[in-house]
């Protein structure tokens, strides 16, 4: 993913944090925010319960990856933070692909013409 693309700083993630809202499934949970930006931004938060840095890095990557190959159905104008739970560990790409566009649906960050697939 392209930078522009990334939540890096901590002072974005509170802000997402505390004044964003949060939907959630049985292995992620998104918190989502507008912005005045073109285009979403993108954070991840995988925790240390969750396993080791190779684990965690693992899921980082997964992630970007879905939502890379996703971001032409990701409304623009948002920025996310994408929280991982132990559960999505021990699932398959496919499996996590399918969970990751629940969850963003349920937030509504998917636009309406990638609702109908």
């Amino acid at each position: 993913m392209e930078n522009k693309f990334r939540l890096k700083k901590k002072e974005d993630f509170n802000f997402i944090y505390r004044y964003g809202k949060s939907i959630a499934n049985h292995q992620f949970v998104v918190y989502y925010k507008q912005n005045s930006i073109h285009h979403f931004r993108l954070g991840i938060s995988v925790s240390k319960k969750t396993g080791n840095a190779v684990v965690r890095n693992r899921m980082r990557r997964v992630i970007k990856e879905i939502v890379r190959h996703h971001e032409d159905k990701v409304a623009p104008s948002y920025d996310f933070i994408i929280i991982v739970r132990k559960p999505a560990v021990h699932m398959e790409y496919h499996q996590m692909e399918k969970s990751i566009l629940h969850v963003l649906r349920k937030a509504s960050i998917l636009t309406k013409k990638a609702r109908g697939n």
